[in-house]
């Protein structure tokens, strides 16, 4: 599924001389929340041999896609607002001010007048896509705090695995700078394809968030789906 080096992401919290994560999912919906059954292996990497040239594929899966297509990471870090439902209510009220938008100069264009929180939820707020860390994405249900099993102490995010990187509206504003021109063109293919590299759909284009304990990366994880 995802093979993550703490060389490329250093914000990975590895146990002991680990310095690899690998992120592994069985491409069968299990019960009772009907999703991929994912388990987190922490190794490290000059311990690891034999490596295959080409890893061998599922003999078959629910679906398409629960199989992701080959493709090398470009870690990029950014900085990830909270979803507008992380915050709190004195600052939600804040977003809805559109004089403060204004007074801001932050340029945000005047078709947000009338609903100044769109603006944030679409180009500022909570990063769509695959991503380490960061800030959930809520949008099915309201936020929902996820506590350890051992220990008690509420989860973080891990790994983000998406449907897609960004919308194809005015979300594409997430794309990456190079691909912008192909994004508005359409170009190089498919345009769904610009948006899905990785081809992994989950559910129904949603997002599967894992979760690990901040104390402990060998307490169980956890994972949500949204």
């Amino acid at each position: 599924m995802a093979q993550l080096f703490l060389r490329d992401v250093p914000l990975l919290r590895p146990p002991g001389r680990a310095d690899l994560l690998q992120v592994l999912w069985c491409p069968y919906e299990h019960e009772p929340d009907c999703k991929p059954s994912a388990v987190l292996v922490w190794r490290s990497a000059a311990e690891v041999g034999d490596i295959l040239a080409a890893p061998p594929e599922p003999y078959e899966a629910d679906y398409p896609g629960y199989v992701p297509e080959p493709c090398v990471l470009a870690p990029e870090a950014i900085t990830d607002y909270p979803n507008s439902l992380d915050l709190s209510p004195e600052l939600q009220r804040l977003l809805e001010d559109w004089s403060r938008w204004q007074a801001a100069g932050s340029g945000v264009d005047s078709s947000y007048a009338r609903y100044p929180r769109e603006f944030y939820s679409l180009h500022l707020g909570n990063a769509p896509g695959w991503k380490v860390g960061g800030w959930p994405p809520w949008g099915r249900t309201d936020p929902i705090r996820r506590y350890c099993a051992v220990c008690e102490v509420q989860m973080v995010p891990l790994l983000t695995i998406a449907s897609f990187e960004w919308d194809g509206g005015e979300g594409r504003s997430w794309a990456p700078q190079e691909e912008q021109d192909a994004v508005l063109a359409g170009s190089r293919g498919p345009r769904q394809y610009l948006s899905q590299p990785t081809r992994v759909e989950v559910g129904s284009t949603d997002n599967l968030q894992i979760y690990v304990c901040p104390t402990s990366p060998e307490h169980p994880h956890t994972d949500l789906i949204q």
